[in-house]
């Protein structure tokens, strides 16, 4: 059989289904994770260490019934020379999900979840009998019971009425539960909470009798000034010979929570705390996270510390590098003699004195040598300004602004760091010690690192043209570029209008940060070691890292059962911690569209910070507000989009909007469920 078709030709009957298995000499599956989008097509990633460089493109009518995220099995088309890999989904492997958050409408009869996940392509029928009256227009979490044939939509229960679109309880709940991530605790997890305070003070008489007591060291924390955990302290003091000590002491959450304890299973299932611009949903009950494992002031706390001895001529000397004389791990226990904001810890380093200037100092003066040599090591400075929100008693957002980065809030990073860094590496020597090095599955070598991976050559280059149209250079070198070119890139930004936009483009570039058992250093850091040892009340893998770190000063043994749970616990802590950004994202935009709401027709000065065929994004200054003006909003001349150019120019006046251009705009319509904003040109 001669079949001579063109590149067209095959796609076009491709698409329309014509053809569905013109095949290779032999017939190929793969497997994958698929990502749709709102027009019906897929996307199916095989991985990191797939040959394949690019994912298989799935069209609409080969989807099946795939969902975004779900694992599953794709037939490959034959390949077509000079065009994308197609296949058609035969097997759904795992669904990621079978809950949705949208809006539910009512079509004559019937009623249809809307879903909120614009990749969701198919509207989810509600049978009539399941719908309370009065639900047409709410928002709903519904669960999908039925879904076999693509042709049909799919059929779903309520799990639960969210509430009026737009309102903010209901847009925040919705964005929590859209991600799948837990909202409330359950009942009988507060209740063993509370049981654990009652134990307490008992436990606390042990306890005491076995730990290195520092209630008489100088210590203190540095919080947000609303915060409510408080998860670190920092101790100093200068010992006989002058030598400087300094203690980072962390809740001791494991001597309370133990291994598969129902609190602890609770923990493990959520693995990170979320940080909504409205409120916090902790991974553990407030009775701890708050209270008995917060290290409040003028409270004994039991905790796991960090210890580190610095010469004296470290902070008189300039050219001596910052280098703990010893270090010490264990368990401890202290009392904070003060509660600190960074601006309250801030105003007493700017005036020269107060309350603890002499420790504040010390610590000061150690960070920025600390922070000094992490830079000429090459790590990456992100650091940039935080957007915050000045909320009314109904969580309304009244103002928006920058809350630039502080001294203080540096000091408190550089000791994580280096308390987190030497951990690590103490741990990695005890392995190498204890293992002979011949077997991947030596009891004694598990450990949780917290890994940073070079970015890939392909998005590298991309940022490389990116860059190169602001004016830009980002040298290159066989798809590698060196830490302290980046550092430079974005010290060369600081303070013009650009400076978000590349930062952002920066960060993106990058590899995500993980958890795992199999350590490849910290790109971002330049370390060769590092894990997360300082927040235990609001990280599971924190918790995971105290305990193994006791297993080694103990000098027990890790089980290969243990092994294997805690690889999958890494695995799945990297995964929540995904999820609760992109929801601590998604609640920013919500109040960034909440507060703009509130100011139609009123204006500002944006910088350009995307270019699409259908309008230019606009990120307003102060505020980081971003919202679309589109193309067919500005009236005067038929624009066209040249994307290698990163711009949009008017056919006939020949007038460009670039990215990172400075305008005028005006807030013109913002739609809340959405959390879009639209901007007009002020001309």
């Amino acid at each position: 059989m001669n079949i001579d078709f063109t590149t067209n030709q095959m796609q076009k009957m491709l698409t329309y289904g014509i053809v569905t298995t013109i095949m290779n000499k032999e017939s190929q599956h793969v497997e994958g994770i698929i990502n749709t989008t709102n027009k019906g097509l897929g996307f199916v990633s095989l991985g990191e260490n797939s040959p394949r460089e690019e994912d298989i493109r799935i069209e609409s009518g080969f989807l099946k019934t795939a969902l975004p995220k779900d694992r599953v099995k794709v037939l490959l088309h034959a390949k077509i020379p000079n065009m994308q890999q197609t296949g058609e989904v035969v097997e759904i492997l795992e669904r990621a999900k079978m809950t949705f958050v949208g809006t539910l409408e009512k079509d004559a009869d019937e009623y249809y979840l809307i879903p909120q996940d614009t990749r969701i392509y198919v509207d989810i029928l509600i049978p009539t009998a399941g719908v309370p009256e009065g639900s047409d227009k709410k928002k709903a979490l519904v669960r999908i019971t039925h879904w076999d044939d693509p042709k049909k939509s799919p059929e779903g229960e309520i799990v639960e009425i969210i509430g009026p679109a737009g309102d903010n309880e209901t847009e925040i709940r919705a964005i929590v539960l859209e991600k799948g991530l837990p909202m409330e605790l359950p009942e009988e997890i507060e209740r063993e909470g509370h049981d654990i305070k009652k134990k307490a003070p008992e436990l606390f008489k042990t306890e005491i009798k076995r730990r290195r007591d520092f209630r008489g060291v100088t210590t203190f924390t540095i919080d947000p000034a609303d915060a409510k955990d408080f998860d670190d302290a920092l101790s100093v003091q200068t010992l006989v010979d002058g030598t400087i000590e300094i203690g980072v002491h962390i809740a001791d959450v494991s001597a309370f929570v133990k291994p598969h304890m129902a609190i602890d299973d609770e923990a493990r299932n959520r693995a990170t705390s979320i940080y909504l611009v409205d409120r916090v949903i902790p991974m553990f009950p407030e009775v701890l996270s708050n209270d008995l494992c917060s290290l409040n002031q003028g409270e004994d706390k039991l905790t796991f510390s960090a210890i580190f001895t610095f010469s004296a001529d470290m902070m008189s000397d300039p050219k001596k590098r910052v280098l703990p004389m010893t270090e010490w791990f264990g368990r401890t226990i202290i009392n904070s003699d003060k509660r600190f904001s960074y601006e309250e810890a801030q105003k007493v380093l700017d005036d020269g004195a107060g309350l603890l200037h002499h420790e504040l100092l010390i610590l000061n003066t150690l960070a920025k040598k600390l922070e000094v040599q992490d830079r000429e090591a090459g790590a990456i400075s992100f650091s940039h300004d935080e957007v915050k929100f000045i909320l009314d008693e109904n969580k309304k957002p009244t103002g928006v602004y920058r809350k630039p980065v502080q001294d203080t809030n540096k000091l408190i990073e550089q000791f994580m760091l280096l308390a987190n860094r030497k951990v690590a590496e103490f741990v990695a020597k005890k392995i190498d010690d204890g293992s002979d090095g011949k077997d991947e599955s030596d009891e004694k070598g598990l450990f949780i690192y917290r890994i940073h991976d070079e970015p890939k050559p392909e998005r590298l280059a991309t940022l490389a043209t990116f860059l190169g149209r602001l004016g830009y250079k980002l040298p290159l070198k066989e798809g590698r570029v060196l830490s302290q070119d980046i550092n430079r890139l974005l010290d060369a930004i600081k303070g013009k209008p650009e400076e978000s936009m590349v930062h952002t483009a920066t960060i993106r570039t990058m590899a995500k940060a993980l958890y795992t058992t199999n350590n490849i250093g910290h790109y971002g850091l330049a370390y060769e070691y590092y894990t997360h040892f300082t927040s235990p009340i609001r990280r599971y893998p924190d918790v995971m890292v105290h305990r193994l770190l006791e297993h080694y000063l103990d000098g027990d043994q890790v089980t290969r059962e243990e092994m294997e749970e805690y690889r999958k616990l890494s695995a799945h802590s990297s995964e929540m911690e995904k999820l609760a950004a992109d929801a601590e994202r998604a609640s920013i935009k919500f109040k960034q569209a909440e507060y703009m709401s509130e100011r139609i027709g009123e204006s500002y000065t944006g910088t350009i910070s995307g270019v699409a065929e259908w309008g230019v994004f606009v990120e307003e200054n102060d505020t980081k507000c971003e919202g679309l003006i589109r193309i067919s909003d500005l009236g005067d001349d038929f624009y066209i989009f040249e994307k290698e150019n990163y711009r949009i120019i008017g056919k006939t006046k020949r007038k460009t909007f670039t990215l990172g251009d400075t305008v005028k705009i005006r807030v013109k319509h913002v739609n809340l469920e959405q959390k879009s904003i639209d901007y007009e040109l002020i001309k």
